[in-house]
């Protein structure tokens, strides 16, 4: 039976009650009763959680503990541990998931196989979880959903049911794949096949240790797969940069890209998810889409789909520019709204306390002129009377933080005496670039 999707509410005022679509759908139904002692045996995935994620890696633990290990065995947990790997990451996630490049039939049936041997359900069931957490990121209806801690999108959500379902999302490409379709119906043989037969055989008959194949390279490898895998739910939220947007919990570290053959450039992903890139640096590490690169050049793959370094550029940009309002915000800058006074008003007062003007500003220099670095008798004999000439090269070309200095002395402006605000020359140069936010021009009337 295909899915139902609840329709998008109408304009008016059912409308309003609802923020957003995310809102209007979490409406619709009423989530699941919260975990107790008393319903908790109902809750769990006997299966996929507790037979896969606990009874299977003690089982393990307490086999490798009786099993030696050999420097072989050791060499091939670590070469198919990270071929599997690729199998979720260029297969699962790239390929199928975000459709960020084509790959031949050939090379569908090989990432498919490999993938069989990380034990992460068929592709569909995958592909379905992880795009509902592309479209719904943070919310309650994201399986993974980082906001609910760092437990629950690391294991959580593969112990318990979800107290929400997760948001409707379309697959029907994926229905539509025959290949696709094949590994459903054959997925529990494939898993045997990858996680029992393979790495038991290599091991067995290239250098005899049948036993340590099964143990160290099927299901020890298999359990440092699901958390290095998990790692991308858990700690890609919450671990790292933010350099393309901090909105949401994605974000960028090399750490997780080791643990994850590349897929630690997260925050770049959830805003470029259709890219088969997840690092664009040529030195960040990205196996997999160096690989997806590499079958391209032979023909195993084609249409590999990037954004514009342009449009990356931008949101670089905008967080830079975020951040530059942020530390903007933590400066003190010259008075506003200050007194407009006449020359007449301005000469008396500079009687009383030592007044100049400067570019149309009239500046105090109550507590500067002992301190002034030309000496105190240059400031005292321009003492109410335009010293423009002299700060602008007259008597010395000022620095920068001269200019930026001067400015917070301003106290009051000479009445028709300011200069046109284009004038650089006589802006302080700190204030000749200032991050706005909308809000701070939400006066000004936008065309």
């Amino acid at each position: 039976m295909a899915e139902v999707v609840p329709a998008v509410p109408k304009a008016g005022n059912d409308a309003e009650e609802f923020k957003d679509y995310v809102s209007f759908l979490l409406a619709q139904e009423e989530p699941r009763p919260p975990i107790t002692w008393s319903n908790w045996w109902s809750e769990i995935y006997w299966g996929q959680g507790v037979a896969l994620m606990i009874v299977m890696p003690l089982c393990t633990f307490v086999a490798a503990y009786h099993t030696p290990l050999c420097t072989n065995t050791a060499i091939w947990t670590l070469v198919y541990y990270f071929i599997s790997g690729i199998g979720i990451t260029a297969g699962y996630h790239r390929l199928w998931a975000h459709r960020s490049y084509n790959a031949t039939r050939a090379l569908e049936y090989v990432l498919i196989v490999l993938a069989a041997g990380s034990v992460q359900g068929p592709i569909i069931w995958w592909a379905r979880g992880h795009r509902a957490h592309h479209r719904y990121t943070d919310t309650d209806l994201d399986p993974y959903n980082a906001r609910r801690g760092l437990l629950w999108s690391h294991i959580g959500w593969v112990m318990f049911k979800p107290r929400r379902r997760q948001g409707k999302v379309d697959v029907s490409d994926l229905r539509g794949n025959d290949i696709v379709m094949w590994q459903c119906r054959h997925y529990p043989w494939l898993v045997l096949a990858m996680v029992v037969v393979l790495p038991t055989l290599v091991a067995g008959v290239g250098w005899g240790d049948w036993k340590g194949g099964l143990v160290y390279s099927g299901f020890l490898r298999l359990v440092i797969v699901h958390h290095t895998t998990s790692c991308v739910n858990s700690l890609a939220h919450w671990f790292g940069d933010t350099p393309f947007d901090d909105k949401l919990t994605p974000r960028d570290h090399l750490f997780t890209a080791l643990l994850t053959a590349g897929e630690g450039y997260h925050n770049f992903h959830h805003q470029f998810p259709m890219d088969y890139r997840n690092a664009v640096k040529w030195y960040q590490y990205d196996p997999t889409k160096w690989l997806i690169w590499l079958c391209s050049k032979v023909g195993l793959a084609s249409h590999l789909k990037t954004f514009s370094e342009n449009e990356i550029r931008k949101g670089r940009l905008t967080m830079e520019l975020r951040h530059l309002h942020k530390k903007q915000e933590e400066l003190v800058w010259p008075q506003g709204d200050l007194p407009v006074v006449n020359w007449a008003s301005f000469q008396s007062q500079a009687e009383l306390r030592p007044l100049l003007c400067i570019a149309g500003f009239i500046h105090d220099l109550e507590g500067f002129m002992g301190e002034h670095p030309g000496g105190k008798h240059l400031l005292q004999q321009n003492i109410g009377k335009d010293a423009t000439a002299a700060f602008f090269g007259g008597v010395y070309n000022h620095s920068n933080a001269a200019h930026n200095l001067l400015a917070m002395k301003r106290v009051g402006i000479l009445h028709s005496g300011m200069p046109h605000g284009t004038e650089e020359r006589y802006v302080p140069p700190s204030r000749l670039l200032r991050v706005a936010h909308i809000k701070e021009l939400s006066s000004q009337c936008v065309h």
